[in-house]
């Protein structure tokens, strides 16, 4: 019985610890890959509830690439208290892109920014 207790928290552990991966730059390229390859549940999961908004809407009008590699790259990382602004480039895009991420309960997560926020580059 001690061993079925154990085994189960150690799974439990260790499934906690594997689902997150708590990178600015590794949650935009997610919100980036999930954008460009139309999947919105993923896009969701990593976005506030703004972001998904604002992201899903202008998705809705991009070609979804079939099976091409994003090729994405962070081209600067400014990391603040609980915003992190990550510039970056895609196969997908001829011009550098910038998401605004801020941290939800200890979870980085893309959200939308005001037509008059200036990015830090």
């Amino acid at each position: 019985m001690k061993n079925i207790v154990l085994y189960t928290f150690v799974l439990l552990l260790t499934a906690c610890v594997g689902t997150q991966d708590s990178s600015p730059a590794s949650v935009a390229k997610i919100v980036a890959e999930s954008f460009y390859q139309g999947d919105e549940a993923t896009l969701k999961k990593h976005t506030t509830p703004e972001g998904f908004a604002s992201y899903s809407n202008v998705m809705k009008m991009f070609a979804k690439p079939k099976g091409s590699e994003s090729n994405f790259k962070v081209i600067d990382e400014k990391i603040e208290n609980d915003v992190a602004w990550i510039k970056y480039s895609t196969s997908y895009d001829k011009t550098p892109g910038i998401f605004k991420l801020v941290k939800v309960d200890g979870i980085w997560k893309a959200t939308a920014r005001s037509p008059k926020e200036k990015a830090p580059f």
